[in-house]
Formats: C-alpha cells, sequence, structure tokens
C-alpha cells in the first residue's frame, strides 16, 4: 500500500503529463477514455456533494446561533438584562465587530494549512460554547462580550465555506452549489424560529432558568455535537484530501485546471505566497466595488435580524409570530434554489440578481405603503425570497476572481468580511421609535437595494470589456477569428 506522499507524488505526475495545456496527449486517456471520465466525473462529484452537505446543517446552526438573541428578546431577554435604549441593537451589531476582523486572517489560515475537516469543526465547538455562554449571562456587558467572541469565531465559517466550494466546483456549478450552502442560512430563519417557539413556550422556569437562558445553552450545546460529526464528513482541498482514489484526486485537480486554464495546486517555483495574494486582492478595484455592492444589499438584507419584530407588527402574540416567521423563509428557499440553477444553466449573473432585487424592491414598497395585514405579510414573502439573488451574488464574485487560488481566497473573504459591516448599521435602521410602519426603514432599504443594483450593472459592463480584450488577444494569437473549441477563459457576465 502507497504512503500519502507517495500518492501526491503519482497525482501529481499524472496531471503533469496530461494537463491541458499539454497538447501532445489526450487529457482523458489516463482516464480510460472520454466515457470513462465521465463516469469517474460523476461518482468524484456524488462523493464530493454528499460530504459538502454538511455545510448546509452546519449554516443553519450558525446563522441560529447568531441571531438567537432576536427571539431571546420576545421572552424577557432585554427585560432580564436591564437593557436600555440602543444597548439591544448594539448587542447584535458588536458581532460583526468580531466577524468583520477575523474573516480574512481566517481564509489564508485556511488556504495554508489545507485542512477544512479540521480547522472549520473546531471554531465551530469554540462558537457554540460562546452561544451556551450567552445563556449565563446577566447584564449588558457580559452579553456584549459573548457576542463579540461569537462573531470573532463564526468568522471561519462562511467564507472558508466559499473557498472550499470554489476549490472543487467548476464554474458553472458553483452558483447551485452556493445556492445549497446559503439554503442552510434560509432555512435557518424558518427552523430557528420553530425551535425557538418550542424552548420559549415549554422550558420557562426548567432547573430554575428563564426559557430564553434554555435557548442559547440547547442550540450551543446542538452545534457542538454537529461539529464533532463533521470532522470525519468534510472534505479537505483536492490536493489534501485522502479518501479519494489517485485518479478521483488527479481528475479534480485537472477539472479546475480545466475551467480556467491555471492549476489550483502549484508548484513550489510556482506558488503564490498568501501575502502576494493578499496584496492582489487589495489592489484589485473591482474586488472592492463588489465588496461596496455587496454591503449595500447587506443593509438591504438587514429586515433578516429583526424578522420576529416585522412580523408581529401584523397583531399576534408571541408564538403565533415565531411560527408565521417560518413559511416566507420556506418560499425563500425554494426560489433561490431555482434561481441558482437557472443561473448556471444559462451562465448568467446579473440578470438573475436583478430581477431578485427588483421583487424585493416590490416587497419594501408595499410594506411602506399599508398597514393592511394580509398585504404585509405577503410584502415579507417577497423580501425574503430577495435572498436569492444575494447568492448569485456570491457565486460571481468567485467566478469573477478565479486565480490564483490565494488572491480568490483573500477576494471572497473581503468582501464578506467589509460587507458585514452593512449588518452594523443594519442594526441601527429598525428602531422601535420608526415602528410599527418602519417607514424610514423601508426606505432605506430601497436607496440601498437600488444602489447595489446600479454598482451590479457597472460591475457587468467591467466584466464585458475584458472578456472583448481577451477576444482581441486571442485573435491576434492566432491570427484570425477565435473558434468555439480555441476560445479560452471569459468572465461570467
Amino acid at each position: 500500500m502507497s504512503t500519502a506522499n507517495e500518492q501526491d507524488k503519482n497525482v501529481s505526475e499524472k496531471r503533469n503529463e496530461y494537463s491541458p495545456n499539454n497538447n501532445q496527449v489526450d487529457v482523458n486517456a489516463q482516464f480510460g477514455g472520454l466515457e470513462a471520465r465521465k463516469k469517474l466525473e460523476r461518482r468524484l462529484l456524488w462523493k464530493v456533494d454528499a460530504r459538502m452537505s454538511i455545510l448546509l446543517v452546519i449554516y443553519i446552526l450558525n446563522y441560529i446561533d447568531r441571531n438567537n438573541a432576536a427571539a431571546a428578546r420576545l421572552k424577557g431577554f432585554e427585560t432580564d438584562l436591564k437593557l436600555e435604549k440602543e444597548q439591544f441593537p448594539t448587542i447584535l451589531s458588536i458581532l460583526y465587530v468580531g466577524y468583520i476582523l477575523m474573516q480574512i486572517p481566517s481564509n489564508m489560515l485556511l488556504n495554508k494549512i489545507g485542512r477544512p475537516s479540521i480547522y472549520i469543526p473546531c471554531c465551530m465547538i469554540i462558537w457554540g460554547m460562546i452561544s451556551c455562554l450567552t445563556g449565563i449571562t446577566t447584564n449588558f456587558v457580559g452579553a456584549l462580550m459573548t457576542r463579540f467572541f461569537l462573531g470573532f469565531v463564526e468568522a471561519a465559517f462562511l467564507p472558508g465555506s466559499l473557498f472550499l466550494l470554489s476549490k472543487w466546483y467548476k464554474r458553472e456549478e458553483l452558483g447551485l452549489r452556493n445556492a445549497l450552502l446559503f439554503c442552510g442560512n434560509i432555512i435557518s430563519n424558518a427552523f430557528g424560529t420553530l425551535i425557538a417557539s418550542g424552548i420559549l413556550s415549554n422550558m420557562e422556569g426548567k432547573l430554575g432558568h428563564r426559557a430564553w437562558r434554555w435557548l442559547f445553552y440547547i442550540e450551543g450545546a446542538l452545534t457542538m455535537s454537529v461539529a464533532v460529526i463533521a470532522i470525519f464528513v468534510l472534505p479537505d482541498f483536492p490536493e489534501t484530501t485522502r479518501w479519494l482514489s489517485d485518479d478521483e484526486k488527479a481528475l479534480a485537480i485537472l477539472r479546475m485546471e480545466e475551467d480556467v486554464g491555471v492549476a489550483d495546486a502549484q508548484t513550489k517555483e510556482t506558488k503564490t505566497s498568501s501575502w502576494e495574494g493578499l496584496k492582489m486582492a487589495f489592489l484589485d478595484w473591482r474586488v472592492w466595488w463588489m465588496a461596496m455592492s455587496l454591503t449595500s444589499i447587506v443593509i438591504a438584507l438587514s429586515f433578516n435580524a429583526f424578522f420576529p419584530t416585522l412580523t408581529a407588527t401584523l397583531g399576534y402574540g408571541p408564538t403565533e409570530t415565531l411560527l408565521l416567521c417560518a413559511p416566507p423563509w420556506v418560499f425563500s428557499t425554494i426560489v433561490c434554489f431555482l434561481l441558482a440553477r437557472h443561473s448556471d444553466k444559462t451562465k448568467d449573473r446579473f440578470f438573475h440578481i436583478a430581477a431578485a432585487y427588483c421583487v424585493g424592491l416590490v416587497g419594501f414598497i408595499i410594506a411602506v405603503s399599508t398597514m393592511n395585514t394580509a398585504a404585509r405579510y405577503v410584502s415579507l414573502f417577497l423580501m425574503a425570497s430577495m435572498y436569492s439573488g444575494f447568492i448569485v451574488f456570491y457565486a460571481w464574485i468567485s467566478n469573477s476572481f478565479p486565480r490564483p487560488a490565494e488572491k480568490r481566497a483573500v477576494a471572497l473573504a473581503l468582501t464578506n468580511a467589509f460587507s458585514q459591516l452593512g449588518n452594523v448599521a443594519g442594526s441601527y435602521i429598525w428602531s422601535s421609535g420608526w415602528g410599527p410602519t418602519y417607514r424610514y426603514s423601508y426606505g432605506i432599504c430601497i436607496a440601498t437595494t437600488g444602489l447595489s443594483l446600479v454598482m451590479c450593472y457597472a460591475f457587468r459592463v467591467e466584466l464585458q470589456r475584458q472578456n472583448k480584450k481577451l477576444e482581441q488577444q486571442e485573435e491576434e494569437e492566432l491570427g484570425g477569428a477565435v473558434s468555439e473549441e480555441q476560445r479560452g477563459f471569459r468572465y461570467i457576465l
């Protein structure tokens, strides 16, 4: 039986021999021909998809732990901790300070160690423990500190997961996988409120603790339990995963090289350092443009953290309010899946993002223009479905900064970290003083959605310009028109 180092050497030799840049051989020959390769590729994707599915469960728990303070507010959290004025919004927003600070270093570290199966679950265990500790806090300062460190550790998950997906899936496969990942985010809004409803309704006074404290204890313990399982399920990167055969590993690496013409796994002579990747991302104005556009839409999506509060304006009690929160997010999950799938199929990003944003705008306009109960509940469905454009946006980021991997890791972390400023600002635009209509809040959401839409269109124009430039370069090199077979890398619009 060969050792792990010998297997890596065999994979490297195969990849070099059958590289798509080597025109002297058929790249499918090592796999037994085209049909055999297709069969192997289907098996490889099935294996990876099955293991990646645990990310959806982790994301559900990630958002439940992040947003359970909003549910706890309905059952005495604010009163018991004697919170005043803007202290509750501050507790919500402080999470994003730690979240912003840690994302870029976390992704750089993840790319360097190459073991997400260890790194992500370990961070998960820590944030589950911190979530439990929130249940024993007795004042504003204690809650503030636990929320800060919760964000600091949770920062490892989303950018790390997006980077992990981008290491395994080709550009036309990534939108659907991102959508499935973010479905965990959306479903958490439905499941989270249902779980919270059950705990808050049945655990009041158990063992001498308030129900909202049990909410943090139970959900934090659940997170830690799933983290232990994730250690044995999550894949690492193609070049560091041990449970693939040599052929499967070689194919996984080759697929990504064929996708953009450059391999993710580089030799020591050509490898880009983490600091070089950081510099490349920071000096690329397009990364900052996408980060600002994402920040703008995150402000509009800040209603997510206050969804129970907005649903409560319909006039129902705490239990009914939490139950009514679920259907809009179930609907949103279905829309996200269908939109992302169609986006991958048509290889289009902008128009799918724009369609989702426009639906959200209609929801905001309905909410701000009427106090009719049925109309306002419909507006919550439209607002929640806006998340589908947000999900396609993340796939667009991965597509637009494909190589080198070190730059992509920082670009994903930078855009996501910077966008959390939108969550900080968003924590303050839903002031109870603006309720129950929240007219000014919805007005801000309409403005920031419009800004993000304009910035996305400008980015699409820039990518069109880059594609035309790439086409002209190929025509010059080949001395004439470029056929579909000769066509190289193009940005997805």
